[in-house]
């Protein structure tokens, strides 16, 4: 930052010479990718349900300079103001998640928002950051102190938001939970046999959500054999990358857009795919990769088992999420409602992957004197 010179004690002096400058600015950037493609993505959406046309730009205009500063909030704590930090906001999100089932809105067969005004609130989304953290740090102290509380914790920490989310149901949390629990596990160097049998339970629970949940039935039924149901939205998706083709129909000329109901949310990347073309598309899978690359580069680098576990369980949950919705909407995997981080029109998971990717950038951040971890 101009003007901030290196010896700099104030609160943002510190915190500019220490915070990773390069993740930060590719956190920025992606926010900004995703601001073009709201703007041409959402207003055929918007028309579509009568709402005025740039009715959900103004909306993530509002939003996104609030994820921006939570963000950077969030970046300059300590890590053991990270970690209190995150404990309140798993507690919080544990709360919502039960009331959700008390009040929240079913749609499409799942009851995960809870209805605030003119906004809904998807605990799930504040639950997974708030767990990678916690989850990371008793399981931190179980490896380096022992002792078998620490490991009850983390399994608590995992468990009862995984719990929530599932009876939700909302399985694509679920998958993303798991894969950022099961990633520290193996850091951690927990028993093989305790990884065996957590691996043995997961796949248990989503056998058992494919043969009672109708709706996950349905989905990788329809991904299996696509004469099992309607495959309107993906055969769209499919459509637009081949209409886009490598450099695209040029931003704003899109056609199929009009014909994708969540254009602006679960399937932006195949508004990107027709009007910006593969090129771009590549461009920002790669923006994608060198986050959750340089996010876990400093994580490693920094030494304590603490900033690994949780920094690495944040990218995790960063890149998790990305393949989730990329992998849907090239039909690589079953179809699952799951925006794209810091590029789908959405304030919750906005918000929430904000004060993750915030807690990163403090965790990850360069120590002049070390700071109390325990």
């Amino acid at each position: 930052m101009i003007g901030i010179q290196r010896g700099d004690n104030t609160v943002i002096g510190r915190w500019w010479w220490t915070v990773d400058r390069p993740l930060l600015f590719g956190l920025l950037g992606l926010m900004g990718v995703g601001l073009v493609l709201v703007i041409i993505a959402s207003p055929g959406v918007a028309e579509r349900i009568n709402a005025p046309t740039f009715h959900f730009v103004k909306r993530h205009l509002m939003l996104l300079p609030v994820a921006v500063g939570l963000m950077l909030a969030a970046s300059l704590l300590s890590p053991r103001q990270t970690r209190a930090a995150a404990l309140l906001l798993l507690l919080g999100a544990v709360a919502a998640l039960v009331l959700t089932m008390a009040i929240g809105v079913e749609i499409k067969g799942a009851r995960r928002w809870i209805p605030l005004g003119g906004f809904s609130l998807q605990a799930s989304e504040f639950a997974k950051p708030a767990m990678a953290v916690m989850a990371g740090w008793m399981l931190a102290q179980h490896r380096l102190k022992g002792g078998s509380w620490y490991l009850i914790g983390a399994l608590l920490a995992f468990g009862g938001p995984l719990s929530l989310t599932a009876i939700q149901p909302d399985v694509g949390a679920s998958v993303v939970m798991t894969a950022v629990f099961g990633m520290q596990v193996f850091i951690a160097g927990i028993s093989l046999w305790a990884a065996a049998l957590m691996a043995m339970a997961a796949i248990g629970c989503f056998g058992l959500a494919y043969l009672y949940v109708p709706h996950v039935t349905s989905r990788i039924d329809r991904y299996l054999d696509p004469t099992a149901g309607d495959t309107y939205q993906i055969d769209m998706s499919l459509n637009a990358f081949r209409s886009g083709g490598l450099i695209g129909r040029g931003p704003g000329d899109g056609v199929l857009k009009g014909a994708l109901p969540d254009a602006h949310s679960d399937f932006i990347f195949a508004v990107a795919g027709e009007e910006l073309g593969l090129i771009a598309c590549m461009g920002i899978i790669a923006l994608f990769a060198f986050i959750v690359l340089r996010a876990f580069a400093r994580a490693l680098k920094d030494g304590q088992l603490f900033t690994m576990l949780a920094a690495g369980g944040l990218a995790t949950l960063f890149g998790a999420q990305a393949l989730v919705n990329l992998g849907s909407t090239l039909a690589l995997i079953p179809t699952k409602g799951m925006t794209l981080p810091f590029v789908s029109y959405g304030g919750s998971s906005l918000f929430a992957l904000a004060l993750g990717m915030g807690f990163a950038l403090a965790l990850t951040r360069k120590r002049r004197h070390q700071e109390d971890f325990v």
